[in-house]
């Protein structure tokens, strides 16, 4: 069966990995304060992230979904050392996303051709799925940064000085931690806010990479064991009291054009990508864009998205970060 697992800070500072049963109610686990601590406790031991939870659970419980919670929710994931953990993602494996994507560089392609888009979403439609152990298509692959990049639950993600959009993305993000042999191991799947730069993307395809490169926020929950083959959410922006934008919002591979497992093999192909005791939390893609419906958002605009299979929401106030001035000098 599986667990949701949170980090949490409790009174005074001090953190705790949980487990969260209900909507409110988490059970700290003894003995560890991180879940890159848990894991590591599992692989010593031998034994799956689940059983190394359950081993752990104490008789205590925690309020985290209170009208004022004593504990903060933390990312469900870090490292001891941000640069060891790597944000990463695919794109253009729903149709929502190959759909939107197509229009934004139709006008690019001459006498009405199929742009790169959507011949890569076809793609993944056609060999995206092969069969058990086969190896499909690749999908579209991006960076997005380290884990200084990495926001959770009521914390602010910040448009830099220099962008033109910060939209949302919502949609599911699995989290990996590479084993001492240098293999990939799943911890389990989070609810995730892929936060990009549209306009910077429709104004050059080229500069995609570049709009890529901002904070993204996840969701406070681990889901251990497998992910629902569809996954229903809701995806909302809200301006002071009332909703500005709201879709509901389809993933899971049922709703994709790649297998899961396809879309993992084609990140840790990569011999850079599986070093022992390193972090991976890789976006798995949209179908739904608020930018899409033609939606600007502004700072001070909440992103708040839900699904079905994560018990809490992911809430997330947009703010603009302070300039930043450097200087590239000789040394």
């Amino acid at each position: 069966m599986s667990l949701r697992l949170l980090q949490l800070e409790l009174a005074g500072g001090r953190r705790s990995v949980a487990a969260l049963q209900g909507s409110r109610r988490a059970v700290p686990l003894d003995g560890v304060t991180s879940t890159y601590e848990l894991a590591g406790a599992a692989l010593a031991e031998g034994v799956s992230l689940e059983e190394a939870a359950r081993s752990r659970m104490t008789a205590d419980a925690v309020d985290v979904g209170g009208p004022s919670p004593a504990v903060r929710l933390l990312p469900p994931i870090d490292h001891p050392d941000p640069a060891h953990l790597y944000l990463t993602g695919t794109g253009l494996t729903h149709l929502g996303s190959a759909e939107s994507r197509d229009r934004m560089h139709a006008l690019a392609a001459a006498d009405g051709a199929q742009t790169d888009s959507m011949r890569m979403f076809l793609d993944g439609l056609k060999g995206g799925k092969p069969a058990a152990g086969g190896i499909g298509t690749q999908p579209e692959w991006f960076y997005k940064g380290d884990g200084s990049s990495v926001v959770g639950t009521g914390a602010a993600l910040q448009l830099p000085e220099f962008a033109l959009d910060g939209g949302e993305e919502p949609e599911i993000a699995g989290i990996y931690l590479i084993d001492p042999r240098g293999e990939p191991r799943r911890l389990g799947f989070c609810l995730a806010n892929e936060f990009s730069d549209h306009l910077t993307e429709r104004e050059n395809y080229l500069w995609l990479a570049h709009s890529k490169l901002r904070p993204a926020a996840l969701g406070p929950e681990i889901l251990t064991g497998p992910l629902p083959a569809d996954v229903r959410g809701i995806s909302r922006i809200r301006r002071g009291e009332r909703v500005l934008w709201e879709k509901p919002f389809l993933t899971g591979e049922s709703n994709m054009s790649h297998a899961i497992a396809n879309l993992e093999h084609h990140h840790f192909k990569y011999g850079n990508f599986r070093h022992p005791g390193d972090v991976h939390v890789h976006f798995f893609g949209t179908a739904t864009l608020s930018f899409s419906d033609h939606v600007r958002v502004e700072p001070g605009d909440v992103f708040d998205i839900s699904a079905d299979a994560f018990l809490l929401p992911l809430l997330n106030p947009l703010t603009r970060a302070p300039s930043r001035n450097f200087t590239v000098r000789p040394l």
